[in-house]
């Protein structure tokens, strides 16, 4: 029997295929546009489709503005993000040596017709270019990439934290860089010692950096755990301190997300195998009040394995929403939200940080013609208005929703 939708204190607005191309990454962004709409971008999680414009002024009604296509097949814009107008887009490729590689900087100040403004290139021998940016603040791109002139030591640990000057949108120029030290070839390091079962690589992955607290960056490390560094000299990073969990646990820290005001961080994991095969994947509060010395705390309460990993995919944890700090965007420093596939979207009250309880969920039916044969949702955002904005990775598409708390 089919699954059907199920939730508690979060409802359905809306649903959108997107056009038939509902296979959505993890790059999400409210625009506020000048003739006072609001404007969701998307990012796709593969080939053919490079962005998407969802008008979402009416979250009951939201429709479609503008959708592109990727140069070629062997590449994805699996993440973009937004300062004002200027929106910028990660070109990933399936494996190194391709092109095109890097980032893309578009006006959309008329979001139907994005003019292209310059392109980064991050493209070389031993890259596959850009899996993931941010850029809140109009003046740096910091992002996970490669680099012509970066050669890892292992294949999976392609992918370093850089930081690009774009206050000139038409010469992007990069300011500075980190690697774990021991996986760039040539470093006087050792390199880091492989995980023996769920070897993800050591790579940068999500690379917060917020206003509040401008000298410092949020990195999730995959394999490597969860970094915070000090970019107060942005040519020269300096670790502060890394919690590696990994093993025990099976590895791939994905964001890394503080609530800066309470001195926590909260720390997801991407499940990355199907029926549960890396499990367990997991939402972690962690104290960073003394900021060398990050102490676990708890982790979110989610549904016992059993009963999501036999409906189809994935299941565990994945993205959060990341309290950007923008025009348009939710912040909260007790509610967290995070996707979970075929767990759906839930939502967490961190009011006591030793006992997070679950205060939220939606878990759509199965899309038509997913090959998961279950929901994947695969990113969210929840804007000002409390709109909550999740997306499947496969087909499904955009599920508008509404928490009642």
């Amino acid at each position: 029997m089919a699954m059907l939708d199920t939730s508690h204190d979060m409802r359905l607005l809306a649903h959108h295929d997107l056009g038939g191309f509902g296979n959505c990454g993890e790059g999400m962004v409210v625009q506020l546009t000048r003739d006072g709409r609001r404007v969701l971008w998307l990012a796709h999680e593969s080939a053919p489709k490079n962005v998407t414009a969802v008008d979402v002024t009416d979250p009951r009604t939201p429709g479609l503005l503008f959708q592109s296509d990727l140069p070629h097949r062997d590449m994805r814009s699996n993440s973009l993000d937004l300062a004002g107008d200027l929106l910028v887009v990660a070109y990933q490729t399936t494996k190194v040596g391709l092109t095109p590689a890097g980032f893309e900087i578009f006006d959309v100040a008329d979001p139907r017709t994005p003019r292209s403004v310059a392109f980064f290139d991050a493209s070389g021998p031993h890259s596959r270019g850009v899996h993931h940016l941010w850029f809140v603040d109009g003046v740096h791109v910091h992002m996970a990439s490669g680099a012509a002139d970066f050669k890892a030591r292992h294949p999976k640990d392609d992918q370093c934290y850089r930081i690009v000057d774009v206050r000139h949108p038409t010469r992007p120029t990069e300011v500075g860089r980190w690697w774990l030290p021991g996986t760039r070839d040539g470093d006087v390091e050792p390199p880091p010692v492989r995980h023996p079962t769920f070897d993800a690589g050591y790579r940068a992955h999500n690379t917060n950096v917020y206003p509040q607290r401008p000298d410092r960056a949020w990195i999730g490390y995959l394999d490597g755990g969860a970094v915070i560094l000090d970019i107060a000299d942005l040519a020269r990073p300096r670790l502060v301190s890394r919690w590696d969990y990994h093993p025990p646990f099976p590895g791939f820290t994905h964001t890394v997300l503080p609530l800066l005001s309470r001195g926590l961080m909260v720390v997801s994991d991407e499940a990355t195998r199907d029926a549960g095969g890396d499990w367990p994947k997991l939402v972690w509060v962690v104290d960073v009040r003394e900021e060398t010395n990050p102490v676990p705390i708890a982790t979110c309460p989610l549904p016992p394995l059993d009963e999501f990993k036999d409906r189809g995919g994935r299941y565990g944890a994945h993205n959060l929403h990341e309290n950007r700090p923008a025009p348009g965007a939710w912040v909260s420093d007790t509610i967290v939200v995070g996707t979970f596939f075929n767990g759906g979207v839930r939502a967490f009250d961190l009011s006591d940080p030793f006992r997070p309880r679950e205060v939220a969920a939606y878990v759509p039916a199965a899309p038509a013609g997913s090959r998961a044969g279950a929901i994947q949702i695969n990113d969210v955002f929840v804007d000002d208005r409390g709109i909550v904005y999740a997306v499947d990775r496969l087909i499904g598409g955009l599920y508008v929703l509404e928490m009642t708390l």
